[in-house]
This record gives structure tokens, sequence and C-alpha cells, in this order.
């Protein structure tokens, strides 16, 4: 039973942002995050007034069924209503429940994206490339704009490591799922024998921190620069473009050197750094609230084994929720990468649900 109180309060904002809107006195600037809210709001106006008005519709249609002047076709008509009403007040309270959820201020931001290969040697660097590919769909899918920070390419064709930023609409909150070890099982083009080889890739997804969410003072950080190197150690540009930066408080260290520019190199560097060390105080803050953190679907532990992508079967399975899809080819297409998503999404909804009715 969610509090009336809680539920009247959407109504009650939802109709006092729709008078500061149409009052015309409202600034650009909060007229597009008061614009944001309204329409956040707008999609569970409707079950919320539904939820509210539910007490009273169940008495009237009790009243017709328990009147001995009602005719029974009324009466038949009214158990009927009675039935759909409990049914729809269900759906409603369960809708009511997640958005009065404690929100992740986090789940509206961009992300930064971290793609690396782990054990499997050259074949593992193909796995990052066919993740980078597969992201790159779904972006392109989403409409989503993505962004190359830093390509480190391997001898076969493949990366070592991809970093990128993605920016859109609510992107955290749908790529986050995908933090942890991504495993691959398939023939390498190099196996003669046709045996099936494991290899894995860790994914991290970042939320893309901006100066007001984290402090990030010159004096902690130690900027080195040097020389582009290239495969096998030749120098790929004669000045000092290369770029490391150390953040001292935290010892996280970011490198970047994809730019001719050292200008440039650094801004790509500082943007990294600056999500990695957010994320660090992040984590570090939700382990201190929650000890079941790292139990959690959302939590983007990277050490977690996530997925298997089997290729010689044709199937992907992601190990948290239990759920195997036969279609590997679409899914590295983009074309039902929601189908996780939505699951993971419910369930972890489901697991904050539970945790909030013990508390």
């Amino acid at each position: 039973m969610i509090p009336k109180e809680k539920v009247e309060a959407i109504v009650s904002k939802h109709n006092t942002i729709e008078k500061e809107l149409s009052s015309g006195k409202v600034d650009p600037k909060s007229f597009a995050e008061k614009s944001k809210e309204y329409a956040e709001l707008g999609v569970i106006l409707k079950n919320a007034t539904s939820y509210l008005n539910f007490k009273n519709e169940k008495k009237d249609l009790e009243n017709i069924i328990n009147d001995e002047k009602s005719d029974n076709e009324m009466k038949s008509l009214a158990k009927k209503e009675l039935v759909e009403l409990d049914k729809q007040n269900e759906i409603n309270e369960n809708k009511l429940k997640i958005f009065l959820l404690p929100k992740d201020l986090d789940d509206k931001k961009n992300a930064i994206v971290e793609i690396r290969a782990g054990t499997g040697g050259l074949e593992a660097t193909l796995f990052v490339a066919d993740l980078y590919k597969m992201y790159e769909k779904v972006c392109g899918l989403k409409k989503w704009v993505l962004e190359i920070i830093n390509i480190s390419k391997s001898e076969a064709g493949g990366f070592k490591e991809v970093i990128f930023s993605v920016n859109g609409y609510d992107i955290y909150s749908y790529l986050k799922y995908e933090s942890g070890v991504h495993r691959v099982q398939r023939i390498p083009k190099t196996e003669t024998q046709g045996r099936v080889h494991t290899s894995a890739a860790t994914v991290a997804v970042l939320p893309e921190a901006e100066d007001v969410d984290i402090e990030i003072k010159e004096s902690d950080l130690r900027i080195d620069v040097f020389r582009a190197g290239g495969p096998g150690g030749q120098s790929v540009n004669t000045t000092d473009s290369a770029v490391r930066i150390t953040h001292i408080p935290s010892g996280v260290v970011v490198s970047q050197q994809d730019e001719k520019s050292q200008h440039k190199n650094k801004a790509k560097a500082l943007k990294i750094l600056r999500s990695r060390v957010y994320e660090a105080e992040k984590r570090k803050k939700d382990q201190e609230r929650s000890s079941n953190r790292r139990n959690q679907i959302g939590s983007g532990d990277r050490s977690e084994r996530i997925r298997t992508y089997n290729f010689p079967q044709g199937r992907v399975t992601d190990h948290r929720i239990n759920m195997t899809l036969h279609k590997l080819e679409e899914f590295l297409e983009g074309e039902i990468f929601d189908e996780f998503i939505d699951n993971l999404n419910l369930q972890d909804q489901e697991e904050k649900l539970t945790n909030l009715a013990k508390q």
C-alpha cells in the first residue's frame, strides 16, 4: 500500500509545473528542466489519478452489487468491472512503486565506455572489436552520438582497448548494465583443428562527470608529456603531444596520445580522469550505504562475468537473469539488445522494491 500523500504529491507537482510553464514567466534554462520533469510526471499521472480514485470507484461498484434494487444484468456487469478495477489498481500500484523508487541521479548522464581485452590473447582483442561494433550499432539505432576517445590496435586487427563517449537521453541508465566481464566462445581463424576457444573482455561504463559533479584541483594532478608511440615502440610524432595525467589523491592514471595536439590529448585525458575519479567516489559511497550493493543487477561490478557469446551454438546468455537468446547475430547487430536491457532493468527494480520493503 502506497501512502496517499505520496501519490497526491505527484498530481499536485504536475499541476504546479503546468501552471508555471503556461505562465510565460519561466527563464529558458528552468523552462527546459521543468518541461522535462513535467513530461516525466505526465507518464505516471494517469496511473496516479486512477490509484487515488480506486476506493471510491470500488465502493460505487460494491453498492450496485449489494443493492437489492439492482437487476441481475447490472450486478453481473458491476462484478466484471470490479475484477478489472482490481487488476488495474494492482498495475497502477506497481508502476507507482517503481516511479517512487529512489532515483539514481547518474541515470540521466551521458556515459564513457571502456572495453579492454582480457584472457585469450589476440582472440580477445578481436572480441573487443566485435563488442565495439555492437555498441556502435546500438548507438546508431538509438540515434545516440558516439565519439571515440582512444583506440589501441592489436597485431591481429582487433583492439587492445577502446574508450568512447555516448551522448543522448538517459544514456547511463541504459548502458550501465554492460559493466562486467563478457566471455566469447568460438573457433579462432588461426585454429587448424576446429577447437572452440574461450576469450574475454571487460567493459566499464562510467557516468560522464561534469565539473559540478566533482572538484579536481590542479594541485592534485601530475601531468607528464611524451612522444606518442606506435606499434613496436616507434615514435609516430616528432613532438611531445602524448599526455599522462595522474590524480595523486586517488592514484587514478590516464594516458592519451590519439590526437596530434597536446592540448586535445590533455582535454580527452581529463574527461576520462574526471569520470573515473567520480565513479570511484560513487562506488565508495554506495558500498558504505549498502552492504549488498555488489549483488545488485546495476552495480557495475566489472569483475563479474555477466554474459557469454557462444558462436558455435549461435546463442547469447546473460548470467545475471539466466536469460538465453538463440539469436547471436541479431544481438551483435544491436537489433534485439532491448530484450536483455528491459529484463535487466525489470529485475533491478524488483530487487530495489524488495530491499525497500525490508527497510
